[in-house]
């Protein structure tokens, strides 16, 4: 599953970019930004490096300021070499890297708050979403859902937006937490009291998810029962034309009726919901 959790709304292009970009984010909590101005390397670097002290030099000399070009020419040279020195051996231009390292921060910046990073979230709280997303799985990875036997498009909207609220609130409740622990102060009952109310309906929202999750699960279970009794009763002149070589007819003919009633009768226990995939929104 992805370490970064996303808000549905944010459009899928950027969205993408931001499930991507774990490792560039867990550099910014630890206080990382890119270089502000873009690296120029190889020939493009060279010929500016070339250029711009030459010019220099010679609008200095040419206003008769000898020492000063003089002084401008020995800082240049050095000044040329440290993109050399920067680079720590590793060759290359860096520019791929170095580029998407900054679309990245860029991205991140721009999107703040619209993203829960998991590494973030407390035991507690990663061990709730953990359970979430395992729900949410169950329901999307189901052979009812993709077989269209469930609202798979009511599905495709609202699961998301759950796991990301539960995300995003379990990332409020884990910074919360972490302060309140930090203070040291237990005699604020209304804080631990408020951060448990919190914690208990975001449990609310998991346990309807996983109630949905187990409807569906057994209506997976009813619905592959279905399939293979179905694949049975099509076969069942061959099994019927078996019997009757062996003379075992008074045998089969119930036996394969009493598969029939049961194919009915699963055929209408899926009809019927799976469970109420409206509460986890409520």
């Amino acid at each position: 599953m992805d370490d970064v959790i996303v808000d549905p709304e944010v459009p899928p292009q950027d969205a993408r970019v931001l499930r991507q970009s774990r490792d560039v984010l867990l550099r910014m909590r630890q206080g990382w930004t890119p270089g502000l101005l873009p690296r120029f390397s190889g020939p493009h670097y060279w010929m500016l490096a070339a250029f711009a002290p030459a010019a220099c030099f010679g609008l200095l000399l040419s206003l008769g300021m000898m020492s000063a070009a003089i002084v401008m020419l020995l800082l240049a040279v050095p000044l040329a070499l440290l993109p050399l020195l920067g680079r720590g051996g590793g060759g290359g231009d860096g520019s791929g890297a170095e580029a998407s390292e900054r679309a990245a921060f860029a991205q991140l910046r721009w999107y703040e708050g619209r993203y829960v990073l998991v590494d973030d979230l407390d035991v507690p709280a990663a061990a709730l979403l953990v359970r979430a997303r395992r729900a949410i799985a169950t329901v999307t990875g189901s052979r009812v859902n993709a077989d269209g036997l469930l609202d798979d498009v009511r599905n495709a909207v609202m699961l998301p937006e759950q796991e990301w609220e539960i995300a995003r609130l379990l990332a409020k409740l884990s910074a919360l937490r972490g302060t309140y622990a930090e203070a040291g102060a237990p005699g604020f009952e209304a804080v631990a009291r408020a951060l448990r109310d919190s914690e208990a309906a975001v449990l609310a929202r998991v346990e309807a998810l996983e109630r949905y999750a187990a409807g569906v699960a057994d209506a997976e279970r009813a619905y592959v029962t279905q399939v293979r009794i179905e694949e049975l009763r099509s076969r069942a002149h061959q099994y019927e034309d078996l019997a009757a070589e062996a003379g075992a007819d008074a045998f089969a003919v119930p036996e394969l009726e009493r598969l029939a009633a049961e194919a009915a009768r699963l055929a209408r226990a899926l009809r019927r919901p799976p469970g109420n995939a409206g509460e986890t929104g409520e």
